[in-house]
Formats: C-alpha cells, structure tokens, sequence
C-alpha cells in the first residue's frame, strides 16, 4: 500500500495491535527545518516502494505518539511490529539511506550531497528498554547534532547477534561509528571519531 497520513491515532495503534507485519512511521514537523528537508526523501522512498507499510505522522497535529513510540525528535523513521520499536532512525538522512535502512541493502558510502553540509557518519546505537546510559548516549548525539540509528537488541535477536560478533560483548550501549565499536558511553572516543568539540552534555 502507498504510504498513508495519520489522522488518528487510535486508528493507527488498532491497526497495529496483533499485526506481525513490520510497518514504519516517518515521524515529521514543519516546525523543524531539517525535518523540512528530510521529509522528501522519506516521501520519496514510500511511492518508490509501495508494497512497505508506512504511514506519515506529523507531530504538529498528531500530538500523542510520538512520546508513545520513544520518539524525542524530528525527523525520526522507526520500524515496528505491533506497538514494539525495532529499529530508530534520528536525524536528517543523505539521500538512499531510507532504501538501506529500512529494506537491509548495504549501507551507502559516507559523505554528503553538498559541500556545505558537514562530513557524514554512519552511526548506529544499540540499546534496550531499560538501560539508563543508553538514553545518555541517544542524548549526547542529539544535542551535537549527530544523526544516528538506534537498533534494540533487547527485541531484535538478529541485530543481537550482529552486535556481539562486531565487539565481542553483549552489554549496553554500544555505538558503532563507521565500523568502530564503542562499548559504554565512551564520550571521549566519540567525539573523536565524530570530530567534537565535546561541549554539549548528555
């Protein structure tokens, strides 16, 4: 089905209780300029694949769901199977990742479309549900800008999986920036490998 515009959300949530089928909601505010400009791409890949489940929440007249799914800004994409969060994606996205992200192609090559932006990062956490420096790290990248896919691998056995072989542990968080793992909320390290100045706090 083509992607579909929340105007309720009882509707939604009806729809989605008891359904194993992975379903995304794109999570957009005019307010915000960068969901503003992300929202194409999202729109875009919806009518490019049209047999994906999606549906379009703008947090500005939807008012209600966004704290339900965990979701702090916009523009955020999560993946879910009934009301569970499978995957979370923060931040404005270059152009193709949607395509990657939510259809498990291989990750595209970093690097923006335009000089001005800053160098792009390919930045996934892994969390779970009660992990409290989890939430720190999610804040940290938020507050620096930092675009990132959060993967719960406390509902997600194959990224579970994936996690351990890349680092060989299984606590949380774990941030992998452009294929290094980061074990716990190492802040010293991530600015590194992001290039922070380190100023904002989590």
């Amino acid at each position: 089905m083509a992607m579909q515009v929340v105007h309720d959300s009882a509707a939604l949530l009806e729809s989605l209780r008891g359904n194993d089928t992975q379903v995304v909601l794109g999570f957009f505010g005019d307010f915000s300029e960068s969901s503003r400009r992300a929202k194409p791409a999202f729109e875009r890949f919806c009518s490019e694949h049209p047999q994906q489940p999606a549906w379009l929440v703008d947090v500005g007249k939807i008012r209600d769901l966004h704290q339900r799914f965990g979701v702090a800004s916009v523009p955020t994409v999560i993946v879910v199977k009934g009301e569970s969060v499978l995957r979370k994606f923060v931040g404005e996205q270059p152009d193709g990742f949607y395509d990657w992200a939510l259809l498990d192609h291989a990750a595209p090559a970093a690097g923006g479309d335009s000089a001005d932006k800053k160098p792009s990062h390919s930045v996934a956490v892994y969390v779970t549900d009660t992990c409290p420096w989890c939430t720190r790290v999610k804040s940290y990248l938020r507050k620096n800008g930092v675009s990132y896919r959060e993967i719960n691998v406390s509902r997600d056995e194959r990224e579970a999986r994936r996690m351990v072989e890349k680092s060989g542990q299984q606590g949380v968080p774990q941030v992998d920036i452009d294929g290094q793992m980061i074990v716990g909320f190492d802040r010293a390290r991530i600015d590194s490998l992001l290039g922070l100045k380190g100023t904002a706090e989590a």
